[in-house]
């Protein structure tokens, strides 16, 4: 693995070799944006639901359904509707029920609705009426065993 090399009296110029390039080639002309929030601002009100994918910030009034992927509902943000959502973060209001994996209630939050959860923490300080629901993973299904056949002879019976 490791060898002793022999001493040279003559030295030449170093040679230098490139750095590897890299197996994937990264094309200059594409560039990506970075993901980044939507934002509501707290002089926007929306009469509606709001739909999406990515991760939205409330500091506005939202009037209906919220469904994205991510949602913080900042402290001047409220929302009068449901909620479902990957993860919330709430320091604002929230009158409805909230359904996340991951639920984090700060202390200046107000949370009038039940929450269906698989994680939930809460600062001092939150006020939250309602209920606190798990998520009910089901029970993993032991897979089905045969059933065997009884022996041909045990079936057989003389009469």
């Amino acid at each position: 693995m490791f060898s002793k090399q022999t001493k040279t009296t003559a030295r030449g110029p170093t040679k230098i070799e490139p750095l590897p390039t890299p197996i994937a080639s990264v094309d200059p002309t594409r560039k990506v944006a970075p993901k980044v929030a939507s934002l509501i601002s707290a002089d926007i009100t929306i009469e509606g639901g709001v739909t999406g994918d990515g991760e939205l910030q409330i500091d506005g009034v939202v009037r209906g359904d919220v469904r994205v992927g991510r949602l913080t509902v900042g402290e001047t943000g409220h929302v009068e509707g449901s909620v479902y959502a990957e993860a919330v973060e709430v320091r604002g209001r929230v009158v409805g029920a909230i359904t996340s994996k991951q639920v984090r209630l700060y202390g200046t939050s107000y949370i009038d609705g039940d929450i269906t959860h698989e994680q939930l923490a809460m600062e001092t300080g939150a006020f939250f009426q309602g209920r606190s629901l798990k998520f009910q993973r089901p029970a993993p299904q032991p897979a089905p065993t045969p059933v065997l056949a009884p022996p041909a002879e045990a079936q057989a019976k003389p009469a």
